[in-house]
């Protein structure tokens, strides 16, 4: 199990409220939109939230089942033109595969465009590339062809594969994991890779470990 330690050090976000005004002003809140701009999400259709005082334990552990050394799950999941791909299908061959939280978000068009622009050094590795997220197969087809996608993207309705594979989310599980692991030509993981908020990074490492198989 891969796990990412924070730092222990206290945080703190909010001073202590004036006994003499009401709590209703001493909390602070914040607009929410009913759309993310920057990643697509659906949020509440308040207009607004009180945010209360949050509470951290000492340490906090971000855990990924799937580690470097490991054999993952297997899997069989419809592609954006609805037929079924089963990763044992790669066997054989180094295979990235990329989980992104939703199609036609800001972050995961620079992602999978990311991925585009460097399909040749790609297929130069002889390796294969797959992006997998919870969106259903016509998202992904009308996302592939939009953007001129050249690789596999596979449906994870209900985010099944995500859960074996113990992808952790980001901002306290609001928000899907970034995450994306390479596989050798055994189907072992030789890289476990997360960043939510630089997604063409994640091009960029895959590159470096698959030019060094």
């Amino acid at each position: 199990m891969a796990c990412t330690s924070l730092p222990k050090h206290p945080l703190t976000f909010f001073r202590a409220p004036n006994p003499r005004i009401p709590l209703s002003a001493a909390t602070p809140t914040l607009p929410m939109a009913t759309h993310s701009q920057i990643y697509g999400l659906r949020l509440s259709t308040n207009t607004t939230s009180s945010l209360p005082p949050p509470s951290f334990p000492q340490r906090m552990l971000i855990c990924s089942k799937v580690s470097k050394g490991d054999v993952p799950p297997s899997f069989t999941l419809k592609d954006q033109e609805g037929k079924n791909v089963a990763l044992s299908k790669y066997k054989g061959k180094p295979v990235v595969v990329y989980f992104y939280p939703a199609d036609e978000t800001p972050g995961c068009t620079k992602e999978a465009c990311a991925f585009r622009d460097s399909y040749e050094k790609f297929k130069k590795a002889g390796a294969e590339v797959i992006g997998i997220s919870g969106d259903d197969p016509s998202s992904h087809k009308a996302f592939a062809t939009k953007y001129r996608l050249p690789f596999t993207l596979l449906s994870d309705e209900g985010n099944k594969v995500r859960k074996q594979w113990g992808i952790p989310g980001d901002l306290f599980g609001t928000l899907p994991g970034r995450q994306t692991y390479v596989l050798d030509r055994k189907g072992v993981v030789q890289l476990v890779y997360n960043n939510q908020f630089q997604p063409e990074k994640h091009v960029e490492e895959t590159l470096k470990l698959l030019q060094s198989l």
